[in-house]
């Protein structure tokens, strides 16, 4: 399986100038918003994401889905799509983006394609999956267990979810709040008593003295009705996806939040899920001993989130002014350089990914090595801000970034209610702040970008709010 090359930096800000080429907004033209999902869920065997050991999928204890929203205001078009996956990389994102606009008569720029974060999905555009691929190939002559190419089937499968939604569009209410959960997540870095950041250092840990940084407690709901009847919605939550575990494919815990709202709203009801900034969130208590990685947590977990929901459903705010518009920005971001030595090494090693032969840092390290390699000196890395009304507006960035940034984003909006979601578009893996970097531990090491990356993010989201306000 070849690995994709990215986008060139030519072609790139083509698309940049392209995102100024926006329609004027008709304030008052009605708002018809239209809902609809799609199967991604890839044969059983097929290996599975999340981790750095290889896992083949043994069941689906629920199915993975690609939920697309699309919004449509007079002239103004634009959309959202949600998938059960741990990541949406350029490839995918690129196709499907790209076709829908076309079939859709939506601008590029005014689409979003992005990951619910689910740690039990399949394994693909990963530079573990190709050594596991060409493994598999050079011992059988062929790989068993990827008997469909993931990246094409899955962009197919977002187009379809577009173009069905697109097809319901009809005249439509949102309904929108920002609820708080008073128990989830919990930040998985601490400060321990060597001076060091630890990284899930488990419940009770004597060396534990505190959190290396902040949480994010909001619960963002966005609600759509055709008339009366609430045909699907939107939350964010910023808590990763990551408390399923096993070989069976599943949404993780957003899929029993899915389960809670459709025992109230209807078992058609399309409930959407966007990540927060959970870079540095899960749901590991350090303070309390629980189970907190199995079947019956991760339902427990998304009922949690579900009441929550459901709770605020009658205080949500009516948009009765809706108002839409979108805006992108692409940076260039340096990544970080690795050594020809680094690299040497990492190939020399790389057969014991799926070992115990090697320590856990060790396989990060690797990895992160040879995915360097292939992406070379720079990376673009795609900001967007959807305007629903002069109060209430989303934000989408890349990469598995920290909530510090999320929470910085919502502090200078000038809109009362923004939610800001991660892991859009692409995935170029963690996004610490300057001071995380510093800190190091897990997610600094796995980082590919240089520090400052996630602060000009921040910066360029506060940017487009500002312009769509």
């Amino acid at each position: 399986m070849k690995i994709l090359r990215l986008l060139s930096l030519p072609f790139l800000f083509a698309f940049v100038s392209c995102a100024s080429a926006q329609k004027t907004p008709n304030n008052s033209a009605p708002l018809e918003v239209g809902v609809a999902e799609a199967d991604i869920t890839p044969p059983v065997g097929y290996r599975m994401a999340g981790y750095f050991d290889e896992r083949f999928s043994t069941g689906i204890h629920d199915p993975l889905k690609a939920k697309a929203m699309v919004f449509k205001q007079g002239n103004v078009k634009m959309a959202l799509v949600f998938c059960d996956l741990v990541q949406v990389t350029l490839p995918i994102s690129d196709n499907a983006r790209d076709r829908a606009a076309q079939l859709c008569d939506i601008p590029k720029e005014n689409i979003a394609i992005l990951a619910t974060h689910s740690h039990t999905g399949p394994l693909f555009n990963d530079v573990r999956g190709t050594f596991f691929n060409d493994d598999a190939i050079a011992e059988y002559g062929k790989d068993p267990h990827q008997t469909i190419e993931y990246p094409p089937y899955a962009a197919d499968q977002i187009v379809k979810a577009l173009r069905q939604a697109n097809a319901k569009l009809a005249p439509s209410q949102l309904r929108v709040g920002i609820a708080q959960q008073d128990y989830l997540p919990f930040n998985r870095r601490s400060i321990m008593k060597n001076g060091k950041v630890g990284w899930n250092v488990g419940a009770n840990n004597p060396n534990f003295v505190r959190d290396a940084g902040p949480v994010d407690h909001d619960v963002g709901i966005v609600e759509v009705l055709h008339g009366e009847k609430p045909v699907g919605g939107l939350t964010v939550f910023a808590m990763h996806a990551d408390t399923t575990g096993g070989t069976d494919f599943s949404a993780d815990y957003p899929y029993w939040l899915q389960q809670t709202l459709r025992k109230v709203l209807g078992p058609d009801y399309v409930s959407a899920f966007g990540a927060g900034t959970c870079g540095n969130l899960n749901q590991i208590n350090h303070h309390k001993v629980e189970d907190f990685k199995s079947s019956a947590a991760s339902e427990r977990y998304g009922k949690m989130v579900g009441q929550t929901v459901l709770n605020a459903l009658p205080n949500l705010e009516t948009l009765n002014k809706p108002s839409i518009a979108a805006r992108s920005k692409i940076i260039v971001a340096d990544l970080q350089k690795t050594t020809p030595q680094e690299i040497a090494d990492a190939r020399k090693k790389v057969r014991l990914i799926g070992t115990d032969e090697v320590d856990f840092y060790s396989k990060v390290r690797l990895v992160k090595a040879l995915d360097l390699e292939r992406r070379g000196a720079q990376l673009p890395l795609e900001v967007q801000a959807f305007r629903l009304s002069d109060d209430t507006a989303l934000v989408t960035l890349p990469a598995e970034i920290f909530v510090e940034f999320g929470l910085d984003i919502k502090k200078r909006s000038p809109f009362k209610n923004t939610m800001v979601m991660s892991i859009a578009n692409d995935r170029p893996c963690y996004i610490p702040t300057i001071e995380g970097f510093k800190q190091g531990s897990y997610e600094a090491i796995n980082s590919r970008v240089v520090p400052g990356t996630g602060e000009r993010l921040a910066d360029t989201a506060v940017q487009l709010l500002k312009e769509l306000k």
